[in-house]
């Protein structure tokens, strides 16, 4: 019995000695290494965010999606407005910008209006200028508008100073001294107080 007790008392005394410096419990080490582990991790994290990165560049622009909103960067705005120099409504052909006013007017007040907006009656200075009116007339349902053409002075001039160019045959200038674009085919000259819509334009800016 007192050799149990001894023994007893030995074991208590052994769990309760402090230990020697430098050794630690197991319960003691595990929160170190936890800390130790931790420690690895942040470490790595850099190095994983580097990876990532490199690797996000490497996607192709095309697979990237981009969302409906997101705004218009001013490298893009820049290159959008090299190829664009016309104000908005106006479309643009060589230097020029044109407009096709629906409204029908007599050939002054459409003079007047083009005037209003910082331009002039338009102008066709070669068949390829004149096609394009055309087109820009019929994508609109118009048959005819009115252009720039003027009888003055003797001679059939353009107001914008252009050089005239007798593309189509005219009648008498005597009682119809205004030109008018025809959507068929050609153009004619009408009295200057008919009502037609207009097209109208300017230098591109």
């Amino acid at each position: 019995m007192k050799t149990v007790l001894v023994l007893s008392i030995l074991l208590c005394a052994a769990f309760a000695a402090p230990q020697p410096e430098g050794e630690k419990t197991n319960e003691e080490k595990a929160p170190e290494a936890a800390v130790e582990v931790l420690k690895e991790e942040v470490v790595a994290a850099p190095e994983m965010d580097k990876m990532m990165k490199d690797e996000e560049v490497l996607v192709p622009e095309e697979f990237v999606p981009v969302p409906r909103n997101a705004p218009v960067s001013e490298e893009a705005a820049a290159s959008e407005s090299r190829y664009s120099l016309c104000p908005r409504g106006w479309e643009q052909h060589g230097s020029r910008c044109f407009r096709v006013i629906s409204t029908s007017k007599t050939w002054y007040e459409a003079k007047e209006h083009c005037n209003i907006l910082g331009a002039h009656l338009a102008s066709a200075t070669n068949a390829r200028e004149y096609s394009f009116l055309q087109q820009m007339t019929q994508l609109r349902g118009l048959t005819s508008a009115w252009l720039g053409g003027l009888y003055l002075q003797g001679q059939w001039m353009w107001i914008d100073q252009e050089g005239f160019t007798r593309l189509y045959s005219l009648p008498s200038p005597s009682s119809y001294p205004c030109i008018y674009l025809r959507s068929t085919y050609g153009w004619c000259n009408a009295a200057c107080g008919t009502a037609f819509p207009f097209i109208c334009s300017k230098m591109n800016c």
